[in-house]
């Protein structure tokens, strides 16, 4: 027997993942962690958030073509761009 109250719908357990990402981020900065490994892991945290926001709350999952990967490609692209500037730094 399945009780209705029990179950999670997916949708609120990809916020509280992205709740959970926030927080660790939140928590790196308040220690004050530093380094470029920390810096790319916040920035890998940021792009899994913005995945995770267009495929489940925008929608894209379930669409095909063009608009499924646009949002992909623009995280990509301007992850790598900050990835490439972070290591001219280094």
């Amino acid at each position: 027997m399945t009780d209705k109250n029990v179950f999670i719908r997916p949708c609120t357990w990809i916020y509280l993942l992205l709740m959970a990402l926030t927080f660790v981020t939140w928590f790196i900065g308040t220690m004050q962690f530093s380094g470029l490994q920390i810096s790319l892991m916040v920035l890998g945290f940021a792009l899994l958030k913005g995945q995770l926001i267009g495929d489940y709350f925008m929608g894209l999952k379930q669409v095909s073509g063009f608009w499924r990967w646009a949002i992909t490609i623009w995280l990509l692209l301007v992850g790598s761009l900050i990835t490439f500037a972070f290591n001219l730094t280094a």
